[in-house]
């Protein structure tokens, strides 16, 4: 029997869809086909992967926009992410919490702090926080994760209270995903960065993320556990953004057909400077604004009821821009450091390209 990866991931069929080339003809029936809102397949995504000239980019572009207006109107969630702890025994060559950068300054907040940054969010005007966490069990279990949770939803300052919280910490066990649903939470979040397995090895060199196979897994666990809310997402600039576009959608499809579900949300980051890093400074396969606008727009019409996550990594005029092409929730007035809302100098988890408030956001 094939690995669980093998099954998610099909590499050969990816590589040969890479190589269609689109016609004229082709690109308007595929996005005439997108505008009844039932999604793309495989080979009519990959078609798309491969527009290079201006007029095709601006047909997309426009298909794209009146894909979103029609389901999300002007509608935008916002959150927060909430750090509670940059420890972690992973060495991922792209990120400033790996387990090697002996640079970073590690913190864990207690829960009465974390509690006191959640009241610095809800004052801010959110109401959607996302708990995140550097990848070490030990320091962030699932004993002090619900403690967290119970006392955020007590929580109620200035007519505002948390309505939702999301989780991105380690992936988990079977039997560690069950407990996680009791706690009531919104999404579960975990990125698999890279679905490339002879990259994703190179990048992931030490600690529990090493295992590609266990990270690929990951939402198939939670399914099995009884969470039915899950969100996925790939750190685009480690490889060729169209194996990832089609390698995403390709764990989309498995877990619809295995599950009944796909994810409730992906997540689009690129790799930015992160401390300690050398490859987030030049990333082996860095992304220009015009190719990320054209994954976000391939993926608004090739899964078009799921959300898509554009966080601050991405200066403001690009987010406002990437809003109008698919776009559907974006974190503002965020901090990417433990302690971070209460001017905390711990070391951020990568560099912030947009500073604005909540405020000042549409």
């Amino acid at each position: 029997m094939s690995k669980l990866s093998e099954q998610i991931i099909p590499e050969s069929r990816i590589n040969d869809l890479m190589s269609l080339q689109p016609t004229e003809n082709k690109i308007d029936e595929i996005l005439n086909n997108a505008l009844d809102l039932k999604g793309l397949t495989l080979e009519e995504t990959a078609y798309l992967l491969n527009i290079e000239d201006d007029e095709s980019f601006n047909k997309l572009f426009k298909t794209a926009k009146t894909v979103k207006e029609k389901i999300y109107g002007k509608r935008i969630v916002l959150f927060s992410p909430l750090y509670i702890s940059n420890y972690c025994t992973n060495n991922c060559l792209y990120c400033g919490f790996r387990y090697d950068n002996k640079d970073i300054k590690r913190r864990k907040l207690s829960v009465d702090e974390v509690i006191k940054e959640a009241q610095t969010i809800v004052n801010m005007g959110h109401k959607r926080i996302l708990l995140v966490a550097g990848e070490d069990q030990n320091a962030v279990n699932l004993d002090y994760i619900e403690e967290i949770i119970q006392k955020m939803y007590e929580l109620k300052v200035m007519n505002g209270e948390v309505r939702r919280i999301n989780i991105n910490i380690a992936p988990l066990s079977v039997e560690d995903f069950k407990r996680l649903k009791s706690f009531n939470i919104g999404t579960f979040q975990s990125f698999q960065e890279t679905y490339h397995e002879e990259t994703y090895k190179k990048m992931h060199v030490a600690g529990l993320k090493a295992n590609y196979e266990y990270r690929v897994g990951t939402m198939d666990r939670a399914l099995e556990a009884g969470l039915n809310d899950v969100g996925v997402g790939v750190l685009f600039g480690l490889t060729d953004y169209r194996f990832e576009v089609l390698a995403l959608l390709s764990h989309a499809q498995h877990l619809e057909k295995k599950y009944g579900t796909g994810p409730h949300t992906i997540s689009v980051p690129r790799i930015e400077p992160a401390s300690g890093s050398e490859i987030s400074e030049k990333p082996p396969f860095a992304i220009d604004d015009k190719t990320f606008k054209k994954i976000i727009s391939i993926l608004r019409i090739s899964v078009p009821y799921t959300g898509i996550i554009l966080t601050t990594r991405e200066k403001a005029e690009f987010r406002r821009e990437a809003l109008e092409l698919g776009i559907s929730q974006v974190s503002a007035g965020s901090k990417t450091n433990p302690g971070g809302y209460s001017e905390d100098d711990s070391t951020e988890q990568f560099t912030m390209g947009d500073h604005r408030t909540l405020d000042d956001h549409p």
